[in-house]
């Protein structure tokens, strides 16, 4: 990760870690038997609200109610989410059980119904049980806690496939004020965002204004979330919200200058955190696979070629086998759609199990199988194609493709 470590402190927790926000979970039996179910998070303060959404022209409900509240201009006060049941393919009826969830929420909080934010994740096309979501929420009002443990409670609650909880927290100084960011995250299959089934929720309380939110968000995750693919397909219900409460005091950021910038900084590295996090998740997988393509003319060209090999199925099968199969990936950049010399081709595997060159301007080198598989057997693997154009730069990350995978999605319903 390029960042000036001085400036960015990595700290424990995630969503509870910044000043006045607090979050409750609680088994509500939605889907799941055994573990909780719903999570709720929760400012003191009114937030400003920043939102990016799923580009699925089938949008859940839940994605729909919260693009209205981020666009609609009022506060945003708390978040409620459950995991089992998506909410998505469910109609005007779908919608009416988000008010109702909001309804809930604005009840027992005494904030106004509008301020609520509400995230579903899991079966597609299945109605909510109101009554317990309904119950959840009461449930979670006063359990509402600031701790580390009382976050991380909540980020494993919102989980569906996941294998393990997503969390993240940094410090930085704003205008000589500590400012904290922190978020949580959910996704591990139907994950090829442009946003995907995954929802991320960072709380801050840094001062910022609403629309200087939003840019930084919107322009954050086209490196982030959006350079993921675990499987290629687009959800319905990804949504990944910010919530700003100023409760740092830091002087308020309203144009783009040096506290602007070293905000977007310190957002990138938590999305970029969750986003990894997410991928070496991917249903089935045993290795987070990185793809990194530098020399490109434009930031573009290289986006579109890294997410190509990230998405190959037949890339994803090697990198499961361990097998130095450069052609899957010379092939996948060819198909992209981007324009480049595969005979200036440069094309490296590295992980912690050490870096070699296996292609030499469009043509493989004479190297030891024995030694790519050792790099590639390692749970993080990186490939980075230099294709000699410029000096732009794009990574994606994904995972291998397992029979693990098929398994899961095979019976997920049952």
């Amino acid at each position: 990760m390029e960042m000036s470590e001085a400036a960015l402190k990595k700290i424990p927790g995630g969503v509870t870690a910044a000043k006045g926000f607090k979050a409750a979970s609680t088994a509500a039996g939605i889907k799941y038997k055994d573990r909780k179910d719903m999570a709720m998070i929760y400012s003191q303060a009114p937030c400003r609200s920043a939102g990016t959404f799923t580009t699925n022209v089938v949008k859940a409900a839940p994605v729909k109610w919260d693009k209205d509240q981020v666009t609609g201009g009022a506060a945003a006060h708390a978040v409620v989410i459950n995991a089992g049941i998506a909410n998505a393919c469910t109609g005007e009826e779908g919608m009416a059980y988000c008010s109702r969830t909001a309804a809930a929420a604005a009840q027992v909080l005494g904030i106004p119904q509008e301020s609520v934010l509400v995230a579903s994740t899991g079966v597609i096309g299945k109605q909510l049980p109101m009554d317990r979501i309904e119950a959840g929420v009461k449930a979670m009002a006063p359990l509402l806690d600031g701790s580390v443990q009382s976050g991380t409670d909540a980020s494993r609650a919102i989980m569906t496939t996941d294998t393990k909880n997503k969390e993240v927290a940094v410090q930085v100084e704003l205008g000589g004020v500590q400012v904290t960011i922190g978020g949580m995250c959910k996704g591990s299959g139907m994950i090829h965002p442009n946003m995907c089934t995954m929802l991320g929720f960072v709380t801050t309380d840094a001062a910022i204004s609403k629309e200087l939110l939003q840019e930084a968000l919107s322009q954050d995750i086209k490196d982030t979330y959006n350079m993921i693919s675990v499987d290629g397909d687009t959800s319905t219900n990804d949504t990944v919200l910010v919530l700003a409460n100023g409760l740092a005091g830091n002087p308020e950021i309203t144009e783009k200058n040096s506290d602007y910038m070293a905000f977007c900084k310190a957002l990138n590295y938590i999305n970029e955190t969750l986003s990894k996090k997410m991928a070496g998740d991917g249903e089935g997988c045993t290795a987070l696979f990185e793809v990194t393509v530098k020399g490109a003319a434009t930031k573009d060209q290289a986006r579109v070629l890294a997410k190509s090999v990230i998405t190959s199925s037949l890339t994803k099968a090697a990198i499961f086998g361990h097998d130095a199969n450069w052609g899957r990936i010379l092939c996948a950049m060819g198909y992209s759609g981007a324009d480049f010399d595969p005979e200036k081709v440069d094309l490296f595997f590295e992980s912690t199990a050490g870096r070699m060159q296996i292609i030499k301007d469009g043509v493989a080198v004479d190297y030891s199988e024995e030694e790519a598989t050792k790099i590639l057997s390692e749970p993080e693997v990186t490939a980075i194609a230099d294709i000699k154009m410029g000096d732009a730069r794009a990574t994606a990350w994904g995972c291998d493709l397992t029979y693990d995978y098929v398994k899961i999605n095979a019976d997920y319903r049952s």
